[in-house]
């Protein structure tokens, strides 16, 4: 059955497990006013308590745990609820890692839109140009690509409007479990998508598809002649000095310090949790597989939207979205959402949520100026829990809370 969440959670919309910027120097970690000038860090959790009562509220709803990270005009907060793992009553690290899931999105997007700004890509250029060993259709553009306007079918699975479903790579219940430590090569699930009908011809419809970030890898790496891995080192994470955010591979473990998260699917007539903090996300390859921080998050998407990782006019392409886009998260440009909170709220929020198969739910929200963000992660627990929805009440309250100052 499908359930009523918009495509923003990648192919995992189906399932109960959903979830969902400091200067451009090497090593600087602490958070910048929209000046350039240093914000003195908040007390973790003393000075917000409106906040921390958000998280809470959030925590109660079912979900094991929630830290979150927000940067605004008072400074930089942080706080946690919840727990760490079950059974145990620590909360979790409010500098933990987490699986972020499809906010990777993003960082893809802007490592193509920074050669498109190098003049090594052209936006509006035929992907299958770049990589004429797949036999793409002439007619899908790095544009589409990004834009999720390619109509490429997606690798995880996909629904149709007649409510048919086309099954893809095992992305959910006891497949996906037993089968969660499982390498994927990037070309082998575009090979996969490409086996079976597009959805629309390209360039005429919206359709959120993981196929489009995994493609977007492999045009990185035929036009640097470098890992993908290794150009967003070089590009990204290096000159913000994220040191907590990594391209696994097929790595499996969390770094510590992390909270636990779990999977909850029903096996034959009884339901089963297991923990899936070690999960292989080479399935997910460009499109959902990065690990970070709330911090390191919150140091890149700041960077992204003060300009200081896109020139200008390309900023302003990430920006423009495909009307037939719209959904919770609002309209989706190029590896992220624009969403208008209104006149009464922060006006224009850019973001991009995301979530594994499985435990795990990240948030990345700024305005768009990069001065005001809100980083966290969702860690899922054993609770039985209607994700269509707790989640969006979850999301309307914490917005709420950040950037219109209201609970």
């Amino acid at each position: 059955m499908k359930l009523p969440f918009p495509p923003a959670i990648s192919a995992f919309r189906r399932v109960a497990v959903t979830a969902l910027a400091a200067a451009l120097l090497a090593g600087v970690a602490t958070p910048a006013s929209a000046d350039g000038r240093p914000v003195p860090k908040a007390a973790a959790g003393r000075d917000r308590p409106e906040l921390q009562k958000v998280i809470q509220e959030i925590v109660d709803s079912g979900y094991a745990g929630l830290q979150m990270r927000v940067h605004d005009e008072r400074g930089d907060w942080a706080g946690s609820a919840g727990v760490r793992k079950l059974g145990e009553a620590a909360k979790p690290p409010t500098d933990g890692r987490f699986w972020i899931g499809s906010s990777t999105k993003s960082f893809t997007a802007t490592l193509v839109l920074q050669l498109v700004a190098e003049g090594k890509i052209g936006l509006d250029s035929p992907v299958a140009g770049y990589l004429p060993e797949l036999g793409l259709d002439r007619r899908i553009t790095v544009r589409m690509m990004l834009q999720h306007t390619s109509g490429l079918f997606n690798y995880t699975g996909e629904y149709y409007t007649d409510g048919t479903y086309v099954p893809g790579i095992p992305a959910t219940g006891e497949e996906w479990v037993d089968n969660r430590f499982h390498t994927y090569q990037p070309e082998e699930l575009v090979r996969l998508a490409l086996s079976k009908p597009a959805k629309f011809a390209p360039g005429t419809n919206w359709s959120y598809a993981n196929t489009n970030y995994t493609l977007a890898l492999l045009l990185i790496e035929k036009v640097t002649g470098r890992s993908y891995a290794e150009e967003m080192r070089r590009r990204i994470l290096g000159p913000l000095g994220l040191r907590d955010t990594v391209v696994p591979g097929a790595r499996t473990r969390l770094p510590e310090p992390h909270a636990h998260g779990y999977y909850r699917y029903q096996d034959a007539d009884q339901w089963k949790v297991v923990d899936v903090t070690r999960q292989n996300l080479s399935l997910l390859a460009g499109a959902g597989d990065m690990i970070s921080t709330t911090r390191d998050l919150q140091t890149y998407f700041s960077a992204l939207q003060g300009g200081r990782l896109l020139p200008a006019p390309l900023l302003a392409e990430m920006r423009e979205p495909d009307p037939r886009s719209t959904g919770l998260f609002g309209q989706y440009g190029l590896g992220q959402y624009v969403l208008d909170t209104g006149p009464d709220c922060a006006g224009i929020v850019l973001n991009h949520d995301g979530s594994p198969p499985g435990g795990y739910g990240s948030l990345m929200y700024s305005t768009p100026d990069g001065s005001k963000t809100l980083t966290a992660s969702l860690t899922m627990g054993d609770a039985a829990i209607d994700q269509s929805v707790v989640f969006p009440q979850a999301l309307d309250k914490i917005i709420k809370a950040v950037f219109c100052g209201t609970s």
